[in-house]
């Protein structure tokens, strides 16, 4: 009803017209969430300032006592290296035999639990489930069981990569499959084609470019997860970073230290090298296809291109059949495995939740959310630095980059590691090195996003005589917190797995106990530390999801 109408209708009545309800003034939900996720992690921050004792004094003599580690490291040696090269060499086949064992599975995987699976929704569920527990368990937890399953060596550490891997490789195959255009799937459908006919032929084909470089990313990922499985005997270059420590040989150490970021920063650039080769418009053509057009219709085309990917999927094909064949494969021990599985499995119930395990999963999460917070801040000034927004100094630039890549090709519990041998055990340690692990993986996503800023408000902002500083604030911060906010959700998620392995050097978390359960045969502790950590992991990647809908 009308003002006017209802002004009439009350002089009638003798009665005053109702007043309009006043507006209420309402934060937008994507404001609110913007200002409630980073108020959210600087309360937990500051509660793990004072859980963590972060104390300025603390702070220089720790890096007082890091200072002194470090000079007992110079001059870093290497010991044999013969052997050290057969232990990198061990290192790489157990990345890509975990990898390529994952990509197999994953495909499986993804197809089931992907929205657009038709089939039974029993198994579409237990897809799902698989691929959320797998991707919520850290490799290295994966190692330490298939440790106790199979015994010491590359087999525990093969699988505990291809393990972990499902979870991330499933999920965002699910997404490729689920994002592609229905009208091919539809068209097989409708001329009787089964429904495996129907996936290979439109679904996975098409899947293929993206497929390969997602594969590729998690081989990143696998090499260097596999550089250090060997501290808890899964095989690998970090036995003998391990025993140099142990043996308190930190100059050998500090040689198997650089031999290991080394190996990881060529492995990178040859993965990012590979990556541009397979990419989906690589090279001269500009529309996807997967073969060149030949000159009778039903028969695909040979160019350099395609000839270059057959190559390449071949020798990728039998470099994974020959990592497999370097992971010691004993049918004797297999035969004992399944008897070590059955063992732990039923000593998994009934699960055992105690108080110390309660703390030690509180701690981790306490030191991944505080780090974050730190690495995040470093992170976005290293940023900020690197991309000219508000400094223009090349030299400064390229040094930032440089460091970020060094500290990138450092494994966090390395970094734990060192810091444990300097100031000795507890949570401390544990935050210093997810600090620099958050400030490295922070800065290298917020320069990208940095750098993806749209340059037309800038430019306009410029013409109107606006200076840097006026620039950055008003024309490229309000298009970076969205990727700020997503980007800093999702360090924490990684600082979060990362943090629940730390324990086992002794850094804090949960897994020192969880390290001893499984040493001690205590595997109701296990089950119930698992089930926490899975808990705790999703519900925190659920909050994270959540943001991300009201922010971006």
């Amino acid at each position: 009803m009308n003002s006017t109408l209802q002004d009439r209708r009350s002089a009638r009545e003798g009665t005053r017209p109702s007043p309009m309800p006043a507006p209420v003034a309402r934060w937008p939900r994507a404001s609110a969430a913007t200002l409630g996720i980073p108020l959210a992690y600087l309360a937990v921050t500051a509660f793990g300032t004072w859980w963590i004792d972060i104390r300025p004094e603390a702070l220089a003599a720790g890096f007082g006592d890091i200072a002194r580690l470090l000079e007992r490291m110079v001059p870093p040696t290497t010991g044999p290296l013969p052997d050290l090269l057969a232990l990198a060499l061990e290192t790489l086949w157990i990345a890509i035999a975990g990898t390529g064992l994952a990509t197999l599975a994953s495909v499986f995987l993804a197809a089931a639990a992907s929205r657009r699976y038709t089939g039974p929704r029993a198994i579409q569920w237990l897809a799902r489930t698989i691929i959320i527990v797998t991707r919520a368990v850290p490799s290295l937890i994966f190692a330490i069981l298939f440790v106790r399953i199979f015994g010491l060596g590359p087999l525990a550490g093969g699988l505990a990569i291809a393990f972990h891997s499902v979870g991330m490789i499933g999920k965002m195959m699910a997404d490729v499959f689920e994002e592609q255009d229905p009208a091919p799937r539809e068209a097989i459908a409708a001329v009787g084609a089964s429904r495996t006919q129907n996936f290979v032929s439109t679904t996975l084909t098409r899947a293929l470019p993206a497929l390969a470089s997602l594969v590729l990313y998690r081989l990143d990922i696998n090499i260097r997860a596999s550089a250090v499985l060997g501290l808890v005997g899964a095989g690998g270059i970090g036995v003998a970073l391990q025993t140099a420590i142990g043996s308190l040989n930190y100059q050998r150490a500090a040689g198997i230290i650089a031999v290991i970021v080394a190996m990881l920063l060529v492995l990178e650039l040859v993965s990012y090298l590979v990556q541009r080769a397979v990419a989906e418009h690589a090279g001269e053509h500009t529309q996807s296809q997967l073969f060149r057009a030949g000159r009778q219709p039903a028969s695909p085309g040979w160019d350099r291109a395609r000839i270059t990917r057959t190559a390449g999927a071949v020798a990728a094909v039998a470099l994974f059949l020959y990592s497999l064949g370097q992971l010691a494969l004993n049918p004797a021990r297999l035969g004992q495995a399944w008897d070590n599985a059955l063992a732990l499995l039923s000593g998994f119930v009934p699960p055992v939740f105690t108080a110390d395990v309660a703390l030690g999963i509180f701690e981790s999460v306490i030191m991944a959310l505080t780090a974050t917070s730190f690495g995040v801040a470093a992170g976005l000034v290293i940023a900020v630095l690197s991309t000219g927004h508000l400094v223009r100094f090349e030299p400064l630039a390229v040094g930032l980059r440089g460091i970020v890549v060094v500290l990138r090709g450092i494994p966090d519990i390395i970094y734990a590691l060192v810091f444990v041998a300097a100031l000795g055990l507890g949570p401390f340690a544990g935050f210093l090195a997810l600090s620099l692990s958050c400030t490295a993986l922070a800065s290298k996503f917020f320069t990208d996003s940095l750098q993806n800023v749209d340059p037309a408000p800038l430019r306009a902002l410029e013409a109107t005589g606006a200076n840097r500083l006026q620039v950055f604030v008003s024309g490229v911060w309000p298009q970076f917190v969205p990727s700020f906010i997503g980007n800093s959700l999702f360090t924490s998620d990684l600082a979060l797995r990362e943090s629940a392995v730390l324990g086992i050097v002794g850094a804090g978390g949960i897994g020192f106990l969880l390290d001893e359960s499984v040493a001690t045969l205590h595997y109701q502790q296990t089950a119930g530390i698992l089930i926490g950590l899975i808990v705790v992991v999703v519900a925190l990647e659920s909050v994270a999801r959540w943001a991300r809908r009201k922010v971006i």
